[in-house]
């Protein structure tokens, strides 16, 4: 994260191991996670097995507890959690129990119950030291949601946020006690520089900008097809990639109506032969290397409140410069120099933004130096490193304790 950036209430997780007996005494130790896992499509299940790889590179046995979701059920997990059943939220916490810390992801709309409320018991049942990650901190709860996340916060011996904009709202507007709040960033995987892509458009040929991730409304993309309407006298014509397939919840309600609107748009504006939508599926390496090969990516989102982005936290990690709308991580990452902030929903202000990309290359390479440059802290072993250093103070802590 950008050094100088700081909070008065929220601290940054060490970057450095616990030296000597408490180091080693954890490497022995298991770690259970609760959390959704891959095959599902959510950005929670993607960071849970990413992390829990990670974990395991530094000599930890994870033991991965899903929440599952009967359309795509988690695949090598330990043990389920049945949403709807006390046996089940009790049985999780028996299984996480055996493990010497429990990490649990967090986000409403997992966990059964009224606004993911079950995870409340499942914490309170829990005999070992908990670090509860928050992925999303409302800036406009409804009253129930507010006690839910308080009571989450009560229960837990350790909560992380992935940014501090994140922990200065939760601190600012939850009654929840900080000096268990801690910050640690998302992770990400990071391109292979031993085969580096080609950056054609870092020098000649046309910019090309890309947007990725889960389709639905909400991602703003309509407005960066308008914005390169604006753009239809630069030579040669900007490029713009936008892939991914319809959210599956979204196309369940609707189809593939918002992804339809999107090429209706292109048409009509006279973009179309600009504008790439691309839903193929690629795996982790093979995205990286899609994203390191764009010159900038766009993340146009509508929502003034997401406070945690792993798109920008993958983009940032790829190197590559990024045009995204003012939320509160974006505003966080992008404070040093690796991107440029715009208005919500104006295609003017973002087609400013790439124009000054196109007139000025060197803005480009700066830009994408800078992303460069915060790109190893970003690594998921070092992100990894991060929750390895936590759960040892936890441990020591408890071990404090009990002598």
């Amino acid at each position: 994260m950008p050094a100088h950036l700081s909070s008065p209430v929220v601290s940054a997780a060490p970057a450095v191991a616990f030296p000597g007996p408490t180091q080693s005494v954890l490497r022995r130790r298991s770690v259970g996670m609760l959390s959704t896992f891959p095959p599902r499509l959510c950005g929670l299940a993607t960071f849970a097995g990413a992390l829990s790889d990670a974990l395991e590179r530094s000599a930890l046995t994870v033991v991965r507890v899903a929440v599952d979701d009967v359309r795509t059920p988690a695949i090598g997990v330990d043990a389920r959690l049945m949403n709807g059943r006390r046996s089940s939220v009790l049985g999780a916490a028996e299984v996480l129990s055996d493990c010497d810390v429990a990490i649990v992801q967090h986000e409403f709309g997992i966990f059964g119950g009224r606004d993911g409320d079950e995870v409340i018991e499942l914490l309170d049942a829990l005999t070992i030291p908990s670090i509860v990650v928050l992925h999303s901190v409302p800036a406009a709860p409804t009253d129930h949601q507010r006690r839910v996340l308080e009571a989450v916060c009560d229960a837990a011996s350790q909560v992380v946020v992935m940014t501090f904009a994140a922990g200065d709202r939760l601190l600012s507007s939850y009654d929840v006690d900080p000096t268990p709040v801690v910050m640690v960033p998302h992770g990400a995987t990071l391109p292979d520089r031993s085969d580096p892509p080609p950056h054609p458009s870092l020098g000649t040929g046309p910019l090309h900008l890309l947007t990725w991730g889960l389709l639905g409304r909400g991602k703003g993309i309509e407005h960066v097809v308008t914005a390169l309407a604006e753009l239809r006298d630069v030579r040669p014509r900007v490029r713009y990639t936008v892939a991914g397939a319809t959210h599956p919840n979204v196309f369940a309600s609707e189809g593939n109506r918002y992804r339809d609107s999107l090429m209706r748009r292109s048409w009509a504006l006279g973009v179309a032969g600009s504008v790439d939508f691309d839903d193929r599926y690629r795996d982790v390496p093979a995205l990286m290397r899609f994203v390191a090969s764009c010159s900038a990516v766009v993340l146009p989102y509508d929502s003034r409140d997401q406070a945690t982005s792993g798109v920008l936290v993958d983009a940032i990690a790829a190197g590559r410069p990024v045009v995204a709308t003012a939320f509160p991580h974006a505003i966080e990452m992008l404070s040093d120099g690796a991107g440029i902030v715009v208005p919500h929903r104006d295609p003017a202000a973002l087609a400013a933004a790439v124009r000054s990309l196109v007139d000025d290359p060197a803005l480009l390479h700066e830009m994408s130096s800078r992303a460069q440059a915060l790109a190893p802290d970003l690594s998921w072993d070092a992100v990894g490193a991060r929750y390895v250093d936590l759960c040892a103070g936890l441990l020591s802590t408890a071990v404090g304790t009990v002598s």
